[in-house]
Order: structure tokens, then C-alpha cells, then sequence
């Protein structure tokens, strides 16, 4: 691999363009969602209202695979810019609120639940326009260093989001975060997706063909249930996001007030430790000469992240909580790095939007998991569940890995 080989997806025009646009859009979700659920919980007083906001935020994982769909038909670049106009219209509404001193909980959570219809096919459609653009040689790399977008984004909006809500105020706030959202959608605009011979073919097939959104959606779950690689992925991806994520994503607020006792900046270093960890972690899978079977780093890693969310919680102080989310988070990166690329690098480019789409329709565990577990707190407490929920974690992450072990390890 020549110099710098790591780097070799930014060779790429559109990666050039796509890459900073997924940047400020994940930096403002870290923002906004870290502002608004602190601003819940305060209000409110409830972990279940703030669990339900955190679900709520999920909502569009239902309609993802439709979603899946129609980017396939009008472009990713197309649905991903039009998605990002709509966080910055939503984003403008809660600021201009917040301005005139109308915003209140009930609002924040319809609001929620109007982007969590869009939102969480945003990581799918990320990865399928990469797909479109990247040679496969490369997309090992490009997706690592995609990745960064989000952890980077932890580590700066989470302490940023904290420190402008501590400083300034929520409508202030927003008025930085509709900004960054404006230009996040004004350079997805700009990643155009380079034709090729075989992408034009596609498309006339597809355009004499025409099937209905209904008969291409069948398509693909046919494909992913058919495919015991891809089933295992979704698999894991449905458990992933229903065992650990609620602890170290949705969770953390409530964590941080009432386990940790401390305030926003220190909400906003937990959510940051989380991410650090995690960037190292994208920084190695960086690495596109790394030669183990991918499958298997993911497995090895997700067993090794679990026991890690186990032993976070036990912590009893909020810099000892800290250490333990940094280890999380590597292990967590490593695991999802190898889940995207093995999920991109087994599905057709006709069939990829869909197919992430059905990727993230196993999303939804995440706010069933954020809602029973507000009502577990309230009945056993935090530890307690976040021990319960990282244990079932690591026993169905083996369990995944023996039912599919021929076709991933």
C-alpha cells in the first residue's frame, strides 16, 4: 500500500465533499440531542419522559426500509440532502421557540418525533453513497474514516452542545445548530456520484422495469432473509442497538444526574469518553491492510464491548466512568466498522439503499430497549439494568456467532 494509503478515499471528488457534510451533521444531532434531553429530564424530572424522547428520536427506523427504497429509485445524494433540509427546518422551529419563550417538553417531543422519522436512515444512506463512490479496495478505509464522523462529532458536540446550553441558552444554541445543519445539507448537495457504465445500465433496467416501491421493499427483505451472512448482520445490528446503545447513548443524561451526580459539562465529558474511545477505534480500522476475516474482529470485539459496558456499570465515580466508556467505545467502533463494511460489501449496488434500509429498520430495538429499560430503573435501578442488558447482550451475541458460524467465522 503506498504512503498514506489510509487517506486514499479523499482522492475521490465526491468523498471530498461528502465527508465534511457528514461531519457538521453529526455535530449537530450530538448537539442537539444532548441539549434537548438534558432539557427534558430537567424539566420534567422523569427518566421515562426521557426515555421516551430518546425513542422517539427512532421512530423512522419502521419506515427506513421504504426510505431504503426510494433512494435507490431518485439517488442517495438526493434523499440524504432533502433529509438534511428537513433537521435544519425542524432545527429553526424549536429556535425560533425557544427565542419567543414558547418551548416546552410536549413540543421537544413532537418536534422529536417529526426528524426521528427521517433521522435514522441517515447512517444507512451514509454508507450507501460511500458504496456508490468508493472502489472496493478502498472502502475499508473510507468507511473507517467515515466513522470518525461520528465519534468526532461525540467528542466536540457533546462538549460543545453542553458548554453553549450552560453559557448561552437553548435558543442561541440553535440558532449554531441550523447553521451547521444548512451547510451539512449544501455539500451533500455537492458529492455527485460519478457515472459509470454499469451504474447506467442499471438505471435503464430499473427505468424499463419499474416495479412498485412494495415489490422492490420484498426484494429486498427476500435478499437479506435468504442470505445467512446478511441475516446474521441484521441480526446483530437488532441486538446491538436493543442491548447497549440505550446505556451509552440514551441513558447517559440520567446517568450522569443522578448516578455520577454531576452537571452538563460533566453529561458532556461522559458522552465525549464514549466517542474517544470509539474514534482510536475507527483510526485502526483505518487500516485497509488489516488481513483477519472482518466477521470475526466484529464478534471477538462485541464480546469484549459488553463486558466492558458491564463493568461500567459498576463505577461508583465519574472519572473512573469515564475510563470505562473509553474502552467501550473502541470495542464499539471496531465492532460497527466491520458490521457496515461486511453489510455494504455483500449486497449489489441495485439492491444497496434497500438493503441498508432493512439495516435499519433493525434499528427500532434501540427505543423499545430506551423504554423498557426507563421502567426497569424505576422498578431495580440503573446498575442493575445496565447489567441485565449487557449480559443479555454478550449471551445472544454468542449465541448470533454459533447459529451463523459458517458463514461468519
Amino acid at each position: 500500500m503506498p504512503a498514506f494509503g489510509a487517506l486514499a478515499p479523499f482522492r475521490i471528488r465526491s468523498y471530498r465533499f461528502q465527508w465534511p457534510a457528514d461531519l457538521l451533521t453529526s455535530w449537530a444531532f450530538e448537539m442537539e440531542t444532548l441539549i434537548l434531553a438534558w432539557y427534558v429530564l430537567v424539566e420534567t424530572n422523569s427518566v421515562v419522559m426521557l426515555t421516551a424522547f430518546g425513542a422517539l428520536l427512532y421512530g423512522g427506523t419502521l419506515i427506513a426500509p421504504i426510505v431504503g427504497v426510494w433512494s435507490d429509485r431518485i439517488g442517495h445524494r438526493y434523499m440524504l440532502t432533502g433529509m438534511r433540509a428537513i433537521y435544519a427546518l425542524v432545527a429553526a422551529t424549536l429556535m425560533t421557540l425557544a427565542f419567543t419563550g414558547t418551548l416546552n417538553p410536549v413540543i421537544v417531543l413532537v418536534l422529536a418525533a417529526v426528524t426521528g422519522l427521517v433521522r435514522p436512515s441517515d447512517m444507512g444512506l451514509r454508507g450507501a453513497l460511500i458504496a456508490d463512490t468508493m472502489p472496493p479496495a478502498t472502502l475499508m478505509a473510507a468507511m473507517g474514516i467515515a466513522r470518525t464522523t461520528t465519534d468526532t462529532a461525540r467528542i466536540f458536540g457533546a462538549l460543545t452542545g453542553a458548554g453553549l446550553f450552560a453559557a448561552i441558552g437553548i435558543g442561541p444554541s440553535y440558532a449554531a445548530i441550523t447553521a451547521i445543519y444548512l451547510l451539512g445539507a449544501i455539500l451533500t448537495w455537492n458529492a455527485i456520484v460519478p457515472k459509470s457504465a454499469g451504474a447506467e445500465q442499471a438505471a435503464a433496467e430499473a427505468a424499463e422495469q419499474k416495479p412498485s416501491p412494495w415489490q422492490e421493499l420484498r426484494e429486498g427483505l427476500v435478499l437479506v432473509w435468504n442470505t445467512p451472512r446478511l441475516l446474521a448482520i441484521v441480526w446483530y445490528a437488532f441486538l446491538f442497538n436493543f442491548a447497549v446503545f440505550p446505556l451509552t447513548n440514551g441513558l447517559m443524561p440520567y446517568a450522569a444526574k443522578e448516578i455520577f451526580h454531576t452537571d452538563q459539562p460533566g453529561l458532556g465529558y461522559l458522552m465525549a469518553s464514549v466517542a474517544l474511545g470509539a474514534f482510536a477505534g475507527s483510526v485502526v480500522m483505518t487500516r485497509s491492510g488489516i488481513r483477519m476475516e472482518l466477521a470475526r474482529i466484529m464478534i471477538v470485539a462485541a464480546v469484549i464491548w459488553h463486558i466492558m459496558v458491564l463493568v461500567f456499570a459498576q463505577m461508583l465515580t465519574l472519572w473512573a466512568g469515564i475510563v470505562m466508556l473509553i474502552v467501550c467505545g473502541f470495542f464499539q467502533s471496531l465492532t460497527m466498522v466491520c458490521h457496515t463494511v461486511i453489510l455494504l460489501s455483500a449486497s449489489t449496488p441495485r439492491y444497496r439503499g434497500r438493503i441498508m434500509g432493512v439495516r435499519m429498520l433493525a434499528i427500532y430495538s434501540l427505543p423499545l430497549g430506551l423504554l423498557a429499560a426507563g421502567v426497569l430503573i424505576d422498578w431495580i435501578g440503573f446498575r442493575a439494568t445496565a447489567s441485565l442488558y449487557a449480559l443479555l447482550g454478550l449471551a445472544f451475541t454468542v449465541l448470533i456467532a454459533l447459529r451463523w458460524r459458517a458463514s461468519l467465522w
